[in-house]
Parts: C-alpha cells; sequence; structure tokens
C-alpha cells in the first residue's frame, strides 16, 4: 500500500531513475519510484555497450547481463580499411532488460518502493515549486505528494517542462539512432566494430556491437540534419543488405539520442533531473548507460542529503555536482565531436592508414583522436584533457 508522500518520487526505472532511487533511499529517506511500462528495463533503446569501470562503479559485474566482453574496437573506414584497437577489460555489451531490473533491484534493496505501470501525466506545483506528481495507475487517476521529485523519464523528458526547465535543444544535436538485434552474424564476439563514412552514416557513426552466438546490435545514429535528407532507416536498411541480407532480425528500435552538452539547468525548487531527460548522454559516443548513473548518484545523494538537513534548496547545488564530475568532460568531448563528425571520406581513409602504421602495442583512443586531428591544435588540447591527462 502506498503513503500518500514521500521524500522523493522518482519518474522513470531505467539506470539513471534506479540509482538515484537506490542513493536516496541509502540514507534512509522515503523514496518512490513509478515506472510507466509493465516491466523494468523494456522496451530496451540502446546499442548497449559499456565501460566495464562504468559498471562497477554502481554493481558487481555478473555474467547473468553480460553477453559479451569486449577488448578490441575496430574502426572501419570508407574504403574498408580497418584499424584495431587493443584493450584489457576495455568492457561489455549488456542485456539492458536483465541489467535495469538488477538495477531496480538494488534499489528496492535500499529501501525504495518501485511500481510499475504508473503513468505519470502532470506534477503537482505549489508557490512555483514542485511538491509531488499526478499519474494514472489501471485507470485511476491519482496523486502523491513530495518533497522533491526526480525526473529520469528519458530523452521525451516531460517532466522538466512541465516544471518549466528549458529541455529543448537544436534539432541538430538530436541524433536519429535505428538499430536491429539480427542473429546468423559473423563477427568477433570480442570487438566492437565502428564504421565511418557518408555511406554509413554522415555526421555520426554505424555499429555492430555483437552480443555472442552469432547475435549483433547493429545500427546507426545520425543528426537530425542528415536525417531529414535520408532517414536513419534507408542507412541501415542499405547496411543490412549489402552485409547481411538473409541475417533474421529479432527486434528492430528507433529513437532520439540527445547528444549534445548537458542542459544549462538540471535543477529547480522541488525538481531534478537525470539522465537523458537532463541531457547527460556523450556528446561523443552517444552513450548514455554510464552517465546516467552518474548523474542519477549525484542526484539521489544529493536529494536524500537535502531532506536530512531539512534544507531543500540544497538540491539546487546539484547543478555543479555533476558539471564538476562529468559536465565539464562533456563540453570537452561536444567540441571534439564537432571537430571530427564533418570529416570527408578521404579524411576518414587518411586517419585509418595512418594510424595503421603505428605499432599496435601503442594504439589508444587518445593516439586515434591524435591523428585525426593533427590539423587542429585547439582541439588536440582538448583531447590531451581527457585522454592523457
Amino acid at each position: 500500500m502506498l503513503k500518500t508522500d514521500y521524500d522523493v518520487i522518482v519518474v522513470g526505472a531505467g539506470p539513471a531513475g534506479s540509482i538515484a532511487a537506490r542513493f536516496a533511499a541509502e540514507q534512509g529517506v522515503s523514496v518512490l519510484m513509478l515506472e510507466k511500462d509493465r516491466d523494468v528495463g523494456y522496451p530496451v533503446r540502446c546499442g548497449e555497450a559499456i565501460s566495464k569501470s562504468g559498471v562497477e562503479e554502481f554493481i558487481p559485474s555478473n555474467e547473468k547481463w553480460i553477453t559479451s566482453h569486449i577488448d578490441k574496437f575496430s574502426l572501419n573506414s570508407p574504403d574498408g580499411t580497418e584499424a584495431i584497437i587493443e584493450f584489457q577489460d576495455a568492457g561489455y555489451v549488456l542485456e539492458r532488460r536483465i541489467f535495469d531490473y538488477e538495477l531496480a533491484k538494488t534499489a528496492a534493496a535500499a529501501g525504495a518502493e518501485i511500481l510499475t505501470r504508473a503513468y505519470v501525466n502532470g506534477l503537482i506545483i505549489e508557490n512555483d515549486k514542485v511538491c509531488g506528481v499526478k499519474y494514472e495507475y489501471r485507470g485511476e487517476k491519482k496523486e502523491i505528494k513530495a518533497k522533491i521529485v526526480i525526473g529520469a523519464d528519458g530523452v521525451e523528458s516531460r517532466v522538466g517542462r512541465w516544471a518549466g526547465i528549458k529541455t529543448h535543444i537544436h534539432f541538430k544535436d538530436m541524433e536519429c539512432c535505428t538499430q536491429v538485434t539480427a542473429s546468423n552474424i559473423n563477427a568477433d564476439s570480442n570487438t566492437l566494430y565502428f564504421y565511418f563514412g557518408q555511406n554509413y552514416a554522415p555526421g555520426g557513426y554505424f555499429w555492430v556491437f555483437p552480443k555472442g552466438k552469432g547475435i549483433a546490435n547493429i545500427g546507426l545514429g545520425v543528426s537530425g540534419m542528415v536525417g531529414k535528407k535520408k532517414s536513419a532507416l534507408s542507412y541501415l536498411n542499405d547496411f543490412m543488405s549489402e552485409n547481411y541480407p538473409t541475417a533474421p532480425i529479432l527486434t528492430s528500435i528507433a529513437g532520439g539520442v540527445p547528444s549534445t552538452v548537458t542542459l544549462e539547468k538540471i535543477s529547480a525548487p522541488g525538481i531534478m533531473l537525470v539522465g537523458d531527460a537532463a541531457r547527460q548522454v556523450n556528446p561523443l559516443s552517444g552513450g548514455g548507460i554510464a552517465s546516467g548513473m552518474i548523474g542519477g548518484s549525484i542526484a539521489g545523494r544529493i536529494a536524500g542529503e537535502a531532506i536530512k538537513k531539512n534544507n531543500l534548496n540544497y538540491i539546487l547545488t546539484y547543478d555543479k555536482a555533476w558539471h564538476d564530475r562529468l559536465g565539464k568532460r562533456h563540453e570537452i568531448f561536444e567540441r571534439i565531436k564537432n571537430g571530427i563528425y564533418n570529416f570527408t571520406d578521404e579524411k576518414f581513409n587518411k586517419i585509418a592508414h595512418s594510424f595503421n602504421k603505428i605499432p599496435k602495442d601503442k594504439r589508444t583512443l587518445g593516439r586515434l583522436f591524435t591523428t585525426a586531428l593533427i590539423n587542429q591544435p585547439s582541439l588536440l588540447v582538448d583531447v590531451a584533457k581527457v585522454f592523457i591527462i
């Protein structure tokens, strides 16, 4: 039986929401997490790749939600040149449906309550402060009060807009992404494959992320401006027709990824935003699992502290705490992204040829970006900040 009010309500049970709920509940405050779908972790709209360190900051690695262990990146240029970067314990391709479920279980173990099929359709706002949520559950309209609401409702977040936070981003910064999970794919299960060039994903990249046993996530992301001319689905269909014409398709997904810097404001009286809702995605890679969990952990911790301090204005420190931890780094990634994603096919080919001249044991992501941006000194400084220093 739900209470009529909570210290913290989290809207959305993805990785960012579950971690926010957990970190708040661990401080002994009352937490309710509301999820609109029937099951936590479904539907999956993700390439599912993540670094090992990104996972283990929050949950021990477990084979039940790991489909592939990744130790190599394969970078493929338009002329077919392949450059390989080898790592040790680089990361995983996940089974997100199981992974997200396990994260929600950690929130529950910390004391958070969870309700699925709860469709949040409004906020309770009093004296310009968010004080709870309105939602529909099994056909009934309900309201629950809260001292703090954390919006973890994804890229299409309405919670932020309802609270008066400016969530709009430029069309060019919204990546149009589409992906299939296909079987009978012949690929090294320890390798993430990336393809660059006009025929693959202009202004973005194409990926093949193996999930073991001949299964792989195959997809791409292109900017909204590119997508207006030729859809992401058309690029995907072209690739599948040429490379895997008979591969059975197990799932198909599509959606938007906000590949830009974090929103200017991600908190306001009574409200905090995390994950895609706050635009906490890595602008360079488009990856948002690890950064969303980091944002969720910061927001959950600060929300719990605000309740314990009896100082709700303390949540307004969240913006700076996020910026200091990862937001500043994302601004650097944004500049690097703008420096490389408009390269010509000839430029990508030259990068691959030059990179292959580097001994395999000296190939790193930092060396790759240095090779790519050798004629752009200001961006080389940015590369040094995130890959070397």
